[in-house]
Order: C-alpha cells, then sequence, then structure tokens
C-alpha cells in the first residue's frame, strides 16, 4: 500500500529507521494517526520525495489533456470527486479513494464498512492543481480491502453545489473494463503530480500481506507511483473517464509482504515483479449505487463485497 511520504519522514525522524506511528494533519489543523508501519528505509523515502516533486504533465500524443480538475487531496493520501454514469446534477456527491486510506487504519480481510458517519474534508484541485474549495463528507457509504482497495464517501453537497462554488465537475466512472494497451493518467491530489503510463495487463489475483485483490491493473513502468498517490484516480486519456483507483507496487522485489505485492494466476504461479505498480478496477462499482447516488449492494449486478 502506497503511504503519504511526508508522514513516513516525520516518524523516522522521531524514531530512527524504525517502525512508528505516522502522523498528518487534517483540514482542521488536528492531528491523523497513522498506525500502519512504517517500512520504508530512509534512502527509500529521500528517493521518492525527489520524484514526487510536481512536474508538468506530458501528454499523450493524440490523447484529451488530462489534468487535476476534479481530483482531491486527502490528509493520508489521493482521491476524487466521482459520479457514476447514471448519476444526476442534484444527487449528493461521492469521493472515491482507497479502503486502506480510511482514517480508522486497514479494514481486515473480509471486513466491510457500510453507511458509516463521517466527518472527512477533501481539498479539490482545478486543471491547474489549484485548491479551490474544501469538501465534506457526511457517510462514508463504502470501503472493503477484500476483492478490491476502495473507499467511496458520500458528501454533504451535490454536484450542483459544488459546480457552482468552484466550477469543478465530478469525474465520470466508466462501467466498461479497460483493456490492455489502454493509456492512462494516474492524478494524485496529494502530490499535485500526474504518472502517464499505459495498461500493461492484468493480475488474475494480486496478493499483499493478508489481502488478495481480484483482476488488478499493471501498469508499465512509467507510472512509477510513489507513497501518498494511494486512491488516485487512473484515467482513460481518451475518454476522460476513470478506469481505476491506484493502490499500490511491489518496493524492494519481496515476495507477497506489505508493500511488495505479488502476482498470483490461475494456477497458483507466484510472480514478483520489482518496481512494478497496480490499482484496482472500478467499473463493477456503478451498478452498485442507484438512484440519487445510494449504495446498493443487492443491486442486479453488483458483486462488490459485502458485509
Amino acid at each position: 500500500m502506497r503511504k503519504p511520504l511526508v508522514a513516513a519522514c516525520l516518524a523516522l525522524a522521531a524514531a530512527g529507521a524504525g517502525a512508528a506511528p505516522a502522523a498528518a494533519a487534517d483540514d482542521t489543523g488536528k492531528p491523523v494517526v497513522d498506525l500502519r508501519p512504517v517500512t520504508e528505509s530512509v534512502g527509500r523515502i529521500a528517493t521518492d520525495l525527489g520524484r514526487a516533486v510536481p512536474q508538468a504533465p506530458t501528454p499523450t500524443p493524440g490523447a484529451q489533456a488530462v489534468g487535476f480538475a476534479g481530483s482531491v487531496s486527502l490528509s493520508n493520501c489521493s482521491g476524487s470527486l466521482i459520479r457514476m454514469p447514471d448519476s444526476r446534477d442534484d444527487d449528493p456527491a461521492l469521493v472515491m479513494s482507497n479502503g486502506h486510506c480510511l482514517e480508522s487504519g486497514f479494514p481486515a480481510p473480509g471486513e466491510v464498512v457500510v453507511d458509516q458517519a463521517s466527518s472527512r474534508s477533501f481539498g479539490l484541485l482545478d486543471a491547474n492543481g489549484t485548491r479551490v474549495a474544501t469538501l465534506r463528507a457526511a457517510r462514508l457509504a463504502y470501503a472493503t480491502m477484500t476483492d478490491t482497495d476502495v473507499a467511496v464517501y458520500r458528501l454533504t453537497q451535490t454536484y450542483a453545489q459544488i459546480k457552482a462554488a468552484s466550477g469543478i465537475a465530478p469525474l465520470t466512472l466508466n462501467d466498461t473494463r479497460p483493456a490492455a494497451g489502454t493509456a492512462i493518467s494516474v492524478v494524485s491530489g496529494y502530490w499535485k503530480r500526474i504518472y502517464r503510463c499505459s495498461v500493461d495487463g492484468f493480475a488474475h489475483r494480486l496478493k499483499e500481506g493478508d489481502w488478495t485483490w481480484k483482476d488488478s491493473v499493471r501498469y508499465t513502468a512509467a507510472c512509477d507511483t510513489v507513497g501518498g498517490t494511494s486512491g488516485s484516480p487512473v484515467v482513460d486519456e481518451a475518454t476522460g473517464k476513470v478506469v481505476a483507483v491506484n493502490n499500490t507496487g511491489n518496493e524492494s522485489g519481496e515476495r507477497c509482504t506489505v508493500n511488495n505485492p505479488c502476482e498470483v494466476d490461475e494456477s497458483g504461479t507466484v510472480t514478483v515483479r520489482e518496481g512494478i505498480n497496480y490499482a484496482q478496477q472500478t467499473y463493477p462499482i456503478p451498478a452498485c449505487f442507484g438512484i440519487g447516488n445510494k449504495l446498493d449492494l443487492g443491486a442486479d449486478g453488483c458483486v462488490l463485497p459485502k458485509p
């Protein structure tokens, strides 16, 4: 899982290179404690911090320009303001990130969180990466790290209200599966950086520590995402629609450990790809949200894990 690098550096400064809780601040200035172990070395963090400096994106020839508009920054991760293909302007808006980015820590394997109160805040960015508004959650609609790694928050405002106040429209989730070779942009609101590459292929199963994800997107090497990019929308450059949510990468070549996921194929063969990063597909999500952007895990076609 991709941890926030600034928080990791603060923890290492306080405790040397050993594991320690990392702290960040939310939009009220209150500390947010991240109890995930800090496993990177000081050298790794310094390298990644250098790589994470915002850079001007270079669009793929022939692709539409993907910017930061609709992306959000969390206290510890990235995310995006999203809508379903059938969402209406007067529906309560939604923000998507990773399940492992929850304020409460990682959901356990098999755990599904549904309809919990939340007042989490998000910094909404415009096309240039400038923060133009603060969004506030009303509920955590759905979160899990089982089969996928996703969290969806229901906001206090509608899409129309957000657009009127900020000029920013949501990103639309694509409800069809992306294809290998698709040109994509991974848009990090945390770092205000865009990574551009292609879908290299898919991992039948992606195993990391105690968690297993299904049919994960594998990037080509150009998307060398770092800590803090967790939850970033993965945008199809041809359509501008979201096809996945960025969540992890193999950092040091270990086999199936935390921060070192491994691929497991249909026959059980394990493959380790050091330095390669992954995302979780989002096309199954729209089938689970109905009228008014309400979660309906019993809807026809909804295959998201249930509590």
